[in-house]
């Protein structure tokens, strides 16, 4: 819907609710200070509603100044993310947009990755909030088991690698900021 759209609307509008008062345009005129020929042509469109004279028409009517412009409804805020599975573990995306900050619900398998130790290194920023179970870390040279409650946050180009060796499964929040969600690189080459 355009803004003409949403001025033309506001004539009616004003002639509907005036009508469900009972009031003339003279009892109008006398509550707002609008002239008579002012408040006709707005409610017949011959006149652009301003805000100058809305103010005092929405007071008169007992209405906020969106109703009587009849501003749409917000899009339903609602994020339905499609639960994609990665190598054998499950991301829900609770966030709509690409780009910029990126949130997902990561759930991993009881002995996700046990014995993988390769770390990986991309641009960006990472958080982690454990919600459940138990998370491995190795974030550089150092070897974390992270617990239920318990957040980290780190630098992505610092070499790092996800874990769940544990017998039960783990379930984590976890926010990547830009850049964060591109493609994972090996920090150091395979040996062949």
């Amino acid at each position: 819907m355009t803004d003409d759209d949403v001025l033309q609307n506001v004539g009616p509008r004003l002639r509907a609710l005036r009508q469900e008062n009972g009031a003339t345009l003279t009892d109008l005129s006398a509550t707002t200070g609008i002239s008579v020929s002012t408040l006709s042509r707005l409610e017949s469109g011959q006149r652009r509603p301003t805000l100058e004279l809305l103010l005092p028409l929405a007071r008169a009517h007992g209405v906020a100044l969106d109703d009587l412009v009849d501003v749409p409804a917000p899009a339903d805020p609602r994020v339905h993310g499609r639960p994609i599975e990665r190598d054998g573990a499950t991301m829900v995306p609770l966030t709509k947009q690409s780009g910029g900050l990126q949130a997902y619900k990561y759930v991993w398998p009881p002995r996700w990755r046990a014995g993988n130790t390769e770390q990986q290194v991309h641009d960006g920023y990472e958080w982690l909030y454990v919600l459940s179970g138990r998370v491995r870390l190795l974030l550089g040279p150092r070897d974390f088991v992270l617990g239920s409650g318990e957040v980290v946050e780190f630098d992505t180009r610092v070499p790092h690698a996800f874990s769940n060796p544990f017998p039960e499964p783990a379930e984590a929040l976890v926010l990547f900021g830009p850049q964060g969600e591109r493609m994972h690189v090996r920090a150091r080459p395979r040996d062949r």
